[in-house]
């Protein structure tokens, strides 16, 4: 296996260097170690500083819709479609499971209407109102028609907020017949983990965002916005699913996938074969073609460059070590 020395940076509070989406995959092919000085570097959020103390092969994650900087990064893996060698498309839910969860066998419809036991869910924590008022919205017309139980901290209406992290939502969504899964904005491949969520739990999603969704997922399986000509039939449409069992299961019947197979954007041969061309292939790094430094208040502290001999045997880090440093 090739040996690769590798590191992370920038991403979300409590993300674990030696046990996240990456790292699992990239072990199955490579003999990985994660190192204080890496060879290269994949970091996330972009309007961070500390991927900018490095002067390696740099590996951009989008989690939002922002498109890569190709002046910070050698690499990209986001959610547009950009011809361009450098760059992999990876939507944000293949992140959040297994695509075996969304393949139907021969459910039991009737046991899964039986466990519904509730209308629709909505799960919204940031209130800026430039990501939420499109999905607020919907949310206050929908429940003129009835109850839409609020489980995030915004517009709470059920007592408290839902637990943090991915379980305490799903087991929310579990008892729902829909879910509104509105993406922060409609930006072609914008495709977060919203509506594999609602998905997983067997809700119907209520979808908006990605104008190119049904490429993505069976276009019978949702409720797409923009399918209908307004938001009055787009509602007229969930109180009919609503109140007549045979036609709701109808839309619960039909596969999540194309052919009920997962698209190829869970194919992880094509993951790794990404990431074998990035560590096969010679680059001189974007960050060492720079013929000038800003001088302020961010200074860069580590550059890969050897390590004084007393220190080269404490090069490797381990997960309990701090982040990088600026000063």
């Amino acid at each position: 296996m090739r040996k690769v020395r590798l590191d992370f940076c920038d991403f979300w509070p409590g993300f674990c260097k030696t046990d996240n989406f990456f790292w699992d995959i990239l072990k199955t092919r490579f003999d990985v170690e994660l190192h204080a000085q890496p060879d290269f570097l994949i970091y996330s959020n972009r309007e961070s500083h500390v991927h900018r103390v490095h002067n390696c092969v740099k590996i951009y994650f989008a989690v939002e819709s922002f498109l890569p900087d190709w002046r910070e990064c050698d690499y990209a893996m986001t959610c547009h479609y950009l011809d361009d060698p450098r760059h992999l498309r990876l939507p944000l839910y293949v992140l959040y499971g297994e695509p075996a969860c969304l393949v139907k066998d021969a459910e039991e419809l009737d046991s899964l209407l039986a466990s519904k036991s509730r209308f629709c869910s909505f799960v919204v924590s940031n209130a800026g109102k430039r990501k939420t008022q499109k999905r607020v919205d919907f949310f206050n017309h929908l429940s003129r028609y009835k109850r839409v139980d609020s489980g995030g901290r915004y517009l709470n209406n059920i007592g408290e907020p839902i637990p943090n992290g991915p379980a305490g939502k799903l087991a929310f969504l579990r008892q729902y017949k829909f879910n509104i899964a509105f993406e922060n904005d409609s930006v072609v491949g914008y495709t977060t983990e919203k509506i594999f969520e609602a998905m997983r739990e067997r809700c119907l999603p209520i979808y908006w965002g990605n104008p190119r969704i049904a490429e993505e997922f069976n276009p019978r399986s949702f409720l797409n916005y923009l399918d209908f000509p307004t938001e009055e039939a787009l509602i007229e449409k969930i109180i009919e699913l609503d109140r007549d069992d045979l036609k709701y299961l109808a839309w619960m019947r039909e596969p999540y996938f194309r052919s009920n197979r997962p698209n190829e954007f869970f194919d992880t041969k094509r993951l790794l074969d990404f990431f074998e061309s990035i560590f096969t292939t010679p680059v001189r790094p974007v960050s060492r073609q720079r013929r000038w430094f800003q001088i302020g208040r961010w200074v860069p502290v580590k550059k890969n460059r050897p390590a004084p001999p007393e220190a080269q045997q404490h090069a490797p880090i381990t997960e309990e070590a701090p982040d990088d440093a600026l000063i």
